[in-house]
C-alpha cells in the first residue's frame, strides 16, 4: 500500500512538473553542462593551459595531423597551422621588432593567414586589433589611435585601403605590414617573403600572460560617431570557446563559417569554438548564397555558423540540388527571426537551430538550447545560478532607467521589455573602450538595486515571458544593426552634416517586412536656399561610408524635433517608418542602379515592402 502511495505520489509530482514547469530537465541538463565545462576548464588550467593561444598549442600537439582549416582548395592542419603562425611570429620579432604589449593592427579578409598572423602575433606577447575591411580612410585613422596600434598588417587585397591614409601612417611612425612577397611601395614592408625564410619550430620564450588581462581589441560602433575598440580579455575568449560545444558539436564536426573573422562571433565563438573541439573549420573568404550548399555538400559539412541574414539570404535563394543532399545537422548563431527559423527549417531539411545572444564588451550571454522556435535563450532559476543579469523598466522617450524616488531601478515584469544589464563580476568583466574612459563610463550603471553596486548597461531590450524564455526586442540608444553589422546613427549624422546642402540629419532604423534588422533613413533639414542633391549625396556616401551604413530612405523636414535637452526625437520617426501615407512630408529611397535618391510613390513603398524591390 505504501509502495503504491509512494508511486501515485511521484506521478502527481511529476504530472505537476510537467504542466508547472515543463522545460525543469532540459534547464537542469544545461546547468549540469556547463558545470561540466568548468570543471574541464579548471582542470586545464592546472596544466597551464589558460588562454586562447593554450588550446590552440594543445590542440596541435594533440591532433597535429587533423584538418584544422579548409580554404577553398588547401587545407592545414593543426600543425601545419601551429609551424605557420611560428614563422610569423619569428618574422614580426626578426624584422619588426614586435614584443609583448606591443598592439598590432590586423587589416584581412577571412583566410587561413588570418588566423596564422594572429595566433604568431600572440606568440609573442602582442594585443591585435581586428579592423572591419569595410572601414573607410577617416575612420581607420581614428581606430589606429584609439586602441594604440604602432604596427598594421594588411592583406594584399586591402592595400587600396590604406594608401590614402598612408602619408598619416607614415607621419605617426606606423609600420605598414603588407601579406605579400613585393612591397606595393616604399611606405609599406611586404611580409611573405620574410616569412618564408624563417624557423617553424616552436618558440623557446613563451610569453606568461595574465588571464584577467586584455587580448584583443573588437571595434563596435556607438554613440561616439566613430567605432569604439571594445578590449575583450582573455578570460572572456576563452569562454567563448564554448559556443559550439554547448550547442552540442563534436571534435568529429565540419563547421562552415562564412562570418568575418575581424567580428567577435566568427573568431572567438567560430574558429574558438573549433579550437576548444578539436574540429575542422571550413573557412569561406565572404559569405555566397549561390555557392553556400555546394560547399557544404563537397566539404561535407555538419555544422554552420550563422547570423539571421544569412538565413534570410538562404531562404530568398533559388531552389539548388544540394539543399537537400547536404550533411548539415546544426546551425548554431543569433538573429534568427521566427518566420524565417520556421521556414527555413521546413525547406532545408531537419536542422536544428541554436540561436544565441552574446556581446563583445562583456560575458553576458545567452543560449536557447531547446526546440522551442523565437527565443534567444532561458531565465529559469538554473540560468541565474550560471549567469546573472536583470531586465530593468525604461522610459520609452529617453530609453534611460527608470529610477524611483530614492535613486533605486526598477525591475521589467513578466512579458514587460527591459534593458538588459548585468552586474560587473570576476566573471563578468568590461575591460572598457580603449583611449574612450567617457564612453566606457557610460556603459556602466551605478547604484542599480543598492548603493555601491554597478551593472553593465547593453543597451539592448528584452523580454521574460512567463515561460522563463527570453526575447530579442530592440536595440536602444545611437546604433542600429543592418546587413549583420551594427550602424552608428552618429558617425552617419556626420557624414551627412558634411555636405554643403545638409543642415542637420537625424539618423535612425527603421523595419521593412521581410529583412533583418533596420535599414538606415534619415530625417533632413536643408539649408536655406539649397536643394537635395541625390547624386551628390549618393557619391559622398559611397566615398565616406560602408554600404551598410547608407541611409536607404530620406525624410525632408523644415526643423527636427528635440527634447528639453536638445537631443534629437527618433521614436516617432521610427514608429512612422517610410510609409508616404503616414507623413506629408516629402520621402526619397535610394535607387543604386540610378546613384541617385528618386522621390518615394506608395507604389515604390509597396513594391518594397512586398518584397518586389529588393534591397
Amino acid at each position: 500500500m505504501i509502495t503504491i502511495s509512494l508511486l501515485a505520489g511521484l506521478l502527481a509530482l511529476l504530472l505537476y512538473q510537467r504542466m508547472t514547469y515543463p522545460f525543469f530537465w532540459v534547464d537542469l541538463m544545461y546547468y549540469l553542462k556547463l558545470r561540466r565545462y568548468g570543471r574541464t576548464l579548471q582542470a586545464r588550467m592546472q596544466q597551464g593551459i589558460i588562454t586562447y593561444l593554450d588550446c590552440f598549442i594543445y590542440q596541435a600537439r594533440k591532433n597535429p595531423n587533423k584538418p584544422f582549416i579548409i580554404f577553398e582548395n588547401q587545407t592545414l592542419t593543426y600543425q601545419d597551422v601551429d609551424r605557420r603562425s611560428n614563422q610569423f611570429a619569428n618574422a614580426f620579432r626578426t624584422e619588426g621588432s614586435l614584443k609583448q604589449g606591443d598592439i598590432v593592427a590586423l587589416l584581412m579578409f577571412n583566410e587561413p593567414d588570418f588566423i596564422c598572423v594572429w595566433l604568431g602575433l600572440c606568440k609573442l606577447g602582442c594585443e591585435v586589433a581586428f579592423l572591419n575591411v569595410n572601414i573607410k580612410a577617416q575612420s581607420l585613422l581614428h581606430c589606429f589611435h584609439s586602441c594604440g596600434a604602432r604596427t598594421l598588417v594588411v592583406g594584399a587585397d586591402l592595400v587600396r585601403l590604406v594608401e590614402e591614409v598612408l602619408p598619416g601612417l607614415k607621419k605617426d611612425s606606423m609600420a605598414v605590414w603588407v601579406l605579400d612577397h613585393t612591397s606595393p611601395s616604399e611606405d609599406c614592408n611586404s611580409l611573405l617573403d620574410k616569412v618564408e625564410l624563417m624557423s617553424g619550430e616552436t618558440l623557446s620564450d613563451h610569453p606568461k600572460v595574465d588571464i584577467m588581462s586584455n587580448f584583443l581589441f573588437i571595434f563596435t560602433s556607438g554613440t561616439t560617431g566613430l567605432s569604439k575598440a571594445a578590449r575583450v580579455g582573455h578570460l572572456k575568449a576563452i569562454l567563448s570557446m564554448a559556443f559550439f560545444q554547448m550547442c552540442g558539436a563534436t571534435s568529429e564536426d565540419i563547421i562552415y563559417i562564412t562570418l568575418p573573422l575581424y567580428h567577435m562571433s566568427a573568431s572567438l565563438l567560430g574558429v574558438g569554438g573549433c579550437i576548444q573541439l578539436g574540429a575542422t573549420c571550413v573557412l569561406k573568404k565572404k559569405f555566397s548564397a549561390s555557392q553556400f550548399w555546394k560547399d557544404c555538400v563537397k566539404h561535407n559539412v555538419t555544422v554552420v555558423q550563422y547570423i539571421g541574414e544569412l538565413c534570410r539570404y538562404l531562404f530568398n535563394h533559388p531552389t539548388v540540388p544540394e539543399e537537400r543532399a547536404h550533411s548539415v545537422r546544426l546551425f548554431a548563431g543569433s538573429g534568427l527571426r521566427s518566420d524565417v527559423w520556421k521556414q527555413f527549417v521546413q525547406r532545408f531539411g531537419r536542422i536544428k537551430i541554436r540561436e544565441g545572444y552574446g556581446l563583445t564588451e562583456t560575458s553576458i550571454g545567452f543560449l536557447n538550447y531547446t526546440e522551442e522556435v523565437g527565443p534567444i535563450g532561458r531565465a529559469s532559476y538554473f540560468n541565474k545560478l550560471s549567469m546573472a543579469f536583470e531586465l530593468l523598466r525604461y522610459d520609452p522617450q529617453t530609453y534611460e532607467p527608470v529610477r524611483t524616488p530614492s535613486g533605486r531601478c526598477i525591475r521589467a515584469q513578466i512579458g514587460e521589455a527591459g534593458i538588459l544589464v548585468a552586474p560587473l563580476t570576476a566573471m563578468n568583466q568590461f575591460l572598457g573602450y580603449a583611449g574612450n574612459q567617457i564612453q566606457s563610463e557610460k556603459k556602466l550603471l551605478r547604484d542599480v538595486f543598492k548603493a555601491g553596486d554597478v551593472y553593465f548597461n547593453t543597451g539592448d531590450l528584452l523580454l521574460h515571458d512567463y515561460r522563463d524564455f527570453l526575447y530579442f526586442r530592440d536595440r536602444i540608444g545611437d546604433t542600429f544593426r543592418w546587413k549583420g553589422e551594427n550602424v552608428s546613427t552618429t558617425e552617419v549624422s556626420e557624414v551627412l552634416g558634411l555636405l554643403d546642402f545638409i543642415q542637420e540629419a537625424n539618423i535612425y532604423g527603421v523595419t521593412i517586412p521581410g529583412y533583418e534588422g533596420r535599414a538606415g533613413m534619415a530625417a533632413i533639414v536643408l539649408k536655406q536656399d539649397h536643394n537635395l542633391n541625390g547624386t551628390k549625396l549618393y557619391n559622398h556616401l559611397v566615398k565616406s561610408l560602408p554600404a551598410y551604413a547608407w541611409p536607404w530612405f530620406l525624410r525632408m523636414q523644415a526643423s527636427l524635433d528635440v527634447t528639453e535637452t536638445f537631443k534629437q526625437q527618433k521614436v516617432k520617426l521610427v514608429q512612422e517608418g517610410f510609409d508616404p501615407d503616414v507623413t506629408q512630408d516629402l520621402l526619397y529611397f535610394l535607387d543604386v542602379s540610378k546613384k541617385d535618391y528618386i522621390l518615394l510613390t506608395v507604389s515604390l513603398y509597396q513594391d518594397i515592402v512586398s518584397g518586389k524591390f529588393k534591397l
